[in-house]
């Protein structure tokens, strides 16, 4: 078979996480419980924002942003990972493939920068309390939101464009979505081009964002550790803490996938790895930024009293 024959695949066949048949309906269930507290936790939180006036603030434009990032790219992989605990064989089309793909790319990308811009909102929150207002307009909020979407979609069409073009020897993709370095493994054809653009902009995306972020709070820990307040400091420090244990579980997880060489790890290893960041991360982001927050929780409360009386 050429490898002309090769380039037009109508379809592939997806693995899943597992094939020990015991473990596939208990696996079913505890990723159909993620999805549907992922779905109402960031659905919850984007309506939440929406109908309570004193959260229509940039903090919370971009945790409902956020939560809409979330939402999206949970909703890309879950259902059809879903599939592979019930199907004998989880077929995706050639064209569903690719589009899998390339919504994957554009969110998770735009979590990355998303987290960014909401640490750098932090950092002029705490560190120039006096010119937020100024600093952080509509306008300005507008513009680093579209930014970070333009960054998901830039990257996203160059690497699915470039995916596109490969020829395909085998059929049976060994993960439970279309992603780019198991389909890599599955070309008869070079893959070098490919393998340089996906870990420069890996690269760049993950050295950009987390530069930032590092920077950022290393002006936040400054300006806290100038707070008197021993209740206000460790009030910061907590709110700190929890973002950066987001960030670094998100980051910790793409870096592990996208920079390493491709026999760094076993299938198992990246499938976890994987997992957190397309389930688990999408879950905990409604609970990490907001379910803790006070004014999240007085809104909630005020909204729930409205519609019960």
């Amino acid at each position: 078979m050429t490898a002309e024959n090769h380039s037009t695949a109508t379809e592939f066949i997806l693995a899943g996480l597992t094939d020990l048949p015991e473990v596939q309906l208990p696996l079913f269930f505890l990723f159909l419980g993620i999805y549907t507290i992922t779905m109402v936790g960031n659905l919850g939180m984007i309506t939440l924002i929406g109908l309570n006036s004193n959260l229509h603030t940039p903090m919370y434009y971009f945790l409902s942003n956020l939560s809409f990032v979330d939402l999206c790219y949970s909703s890309v992989i879950t259902p059809k990972m879903l599939g592979n605990f019930v199907l004998e064989k989880n077929i995706i089309s050639y064209p569903g493939c690719m589009t899998q793909l390339y919504f994957f790319l554009v969110f998770v990308v735009a979590e990355s920068y998303m987290l960014t811009v909401m640490a750098y909102d932090r950092y002029v929150a705490i560190c120039n309390p006096l010119l937020y207002n100024v600093i952080m307009s509509h306008q300005v909020c507008f513009l680093l939101v579209a930014i970070v979407y333009i960054m998901g979609f830039i990257g996203s069409t160059i690497e699915t464009v470039l995916m596109s073009k490969l020829s395909y020897c085998k059929f049976l993709i060994s993960h439970y979505f279309c992603d780019i370095l198991p389909l890599m493994k599955l070309s008869c054809s070079s893959t070098y081009d490919i393998e340089m653009v996906a870990f420069f902009l890996a690269g760049f995306d993950i050295i950009a964002t987390s530069l930032t972020i590092l920077v950022s709070y290393a002006f936040i820990l400054s300006s806290i550790l100038r707070i008197r307040s021993t209740e206000g400091r460790s009030k910061a420090f907590s709110t700190c803490s929890s973002h950066i244990a987001a960030v670094g579980l998100f980051y910790g997880s793409t870096a592990f996938m996208y920079l390493k060489p491709s026999t760094a790890s076993s299938l198992a290893q990246e499938n976890v790895a994987s997992i957190f960041y397309t389930t688990v991360i999408p879950m905990l982001n409604p609970l990490i930024y907001s379910l803790r927050n006070k004014e999240v929780k007085a809104a909630l409360q005020k909204t729930l009293r409205i519609n019960m009386s």
